[in-house]
């Protein structure tokens, strides 16, 4: 049973918040002793310091231990003061009140931190991913997971480029997961494509993410959160799968606009909560379904200096191209990371590569403080942030200015409806 609501009109205020996730903590883990919530980094919109207090102030008077892990999957190591703004508090309440709760960083790096659960049979694999992949796959992850007898996901669903939507049981695969799982379901969401996924909720990458979340030998809850802006429009509480799908439906009828015709060109101004491209690059995957071929999208983001963090040397060396220029040369590129590879994918969009030259469908265009030699060496097109006017770029008929991109999908509205 899913305990909760949500609408497309009305804010759930904090007193409704905390009723909602009571009854349904009460519901189904009443003898919860020992609980670890995993909850995203600063890259997703949520009101993450509201629900740590309720969770605290509903469960910390009667468990063993209550802890917080956040779901990094191979984003960057968050800083001590970083990790407790993320979940709204000082250095003096996590000695004091908040001394008891631990909140731990992932390590998705480190094997040690890490335990294999199982392994998926490459029969299965074959199966769940229509043939895509044929392989076994050894579900690894972090093993802090074990220390628990209860397992809260509590964070936000938006439509998402690998997975068709984010939240549930992708906070535990590859939200805290070991390496192959995270590499095998970006390359699964890369041949799929991102603009077949994106919005969609029932794909084979999120079949393949329950399967191996059926591996956890613990009990498994979800508080999953829609998020409007900064209002609080869903939460639903119970099983992973079930509160995912009721956010996930809800998050369809507001995170996903619809427009009538494509667009020759966009401008998605990227907000400071992403870093890099490496996480920046939602604003292309939020506005490639409505921009029409030969089109671009221009990444507005002053504030980016680095590819990514984590993965820029691997990048560096291969670029930003479509799946088929790797499906193509796959003896030479199946060495690298493959979710390396995917994003690598996601950015260009898609490609075609026959007689060795590809050519994109669009052009994805970085107007950042990565220098012009850098992109243009990765294949992205450059443009200087100081050159971009914003107001300029609005009230255009060709072309679509998103203030604020990454959350909020873009799609074509079916002819017999743009018709109507």
């Amino acid at each position: 049973m899913t305990f909760g609501r949500g609408d497309t009109h009305t804010i759930i205020g904090e007193a409704e918040a905390r009723a909602i996730l009571a009854e349904g903590l009460a519901a189904a883990a009443p003898d919860a002793r020992r609980v670890l919530v995993i909850i995203p980094d600063a890259t997703r919109t949520a009101p993450i310091p509201l629900f740590f207090r309720l969770l605290t102030e509903l469960l910390l008077p009667q468990t063993e231990a209550l802890d917080f892990l956040v779901a990094l999957g191979t984003h960057p190591l968050m800083s001590a003061a970083a990790l407790r703004r993320l979940v709204g508090i000082t250095a003096a309440e996590a000695r004091g009140q908040y001394g008891a709760v631990e909140l731990f960083n992932h390590r998705w790096d480190q094997p040690e931190q890490l335990i294999t659960l199982d392994t998926l049979e490459a029969s299965e694999v074959r199966a769940i991913t229509q043939g895509r992949l044929d392989m076994a796959v050894p579900v690894s992850i972090n093993r802090l997971v074990l220390r628990y007898d209860t397992l809260l996901i509590c964070g936000p669903t938006y439509p998402h480029e690998v997975a068709g939507f984010s939240g549930g049981n992708k906070y535990f695969f590859p939200g805290i997961s070991g390496p192959d799982v995270i590499h095998i379901t970006h390359w699964l969401g890369a041949l799929l494509t991102s603009r077949a996924l994106i919005g969609t909720p029932d794909t084979a990458v999120r079949a393949l993410i329950d399967r191996a979340a059926a591996c956890i030998p613990r009990r498994k809850l979800c508080a999953s959160l829609v998020v409007d802006g900064e209002a609080l429009r869903g939460l639903y509480v119970g099983a992973p799968e079930a509160a995912w799908q009721a956010a996930a439906d809800l998050s369809s009828r507001i995170h996903i606009h619809w427009v009538d015709r494509p667009y020759r060109r966009a401008l998605a101004v990227i907000p400071p909560m992403y870093a890099d491209l490496w996480t920046g690059a939602k604003g292309m995957y939020k506005l490639e379904p409505v921009i029409e071929d030969g089109g671009e999208i221009v990444l507005y983001a002053p504030h980016i200096g680095n590819i990514s963090y984590t993965h820029g040397r691997i990048l560096n060396q291969i670029g930003y191209h479509g799946s088929e220029y790797f499906v193509q040369q796959w003896s030479r590129f199946r060495r690298y990371p493959w979710a390396v590879l995917a994003h690598s994918a996601h950015v260009r969009g898609e490609a075609t590569f026959e007689g060795n030259v590809e050519t994109p469908r669009i052009n994805v265009t970085l107007a950042s403080r990565v220098p012009r030699v850098v992109c243009e060496r990765l294949g992205l097109g450059y443009l200087d942030p100081s050159d971009v006017n914003l107001n300029a770029w609005q009230g255009q008929d060709d072309t679509l200015f998103v203030p604020k991109a990454g959350e909020r999908l873009y799609r074509l509205l079916p002819p017999q409806a743009a018709a109507r």
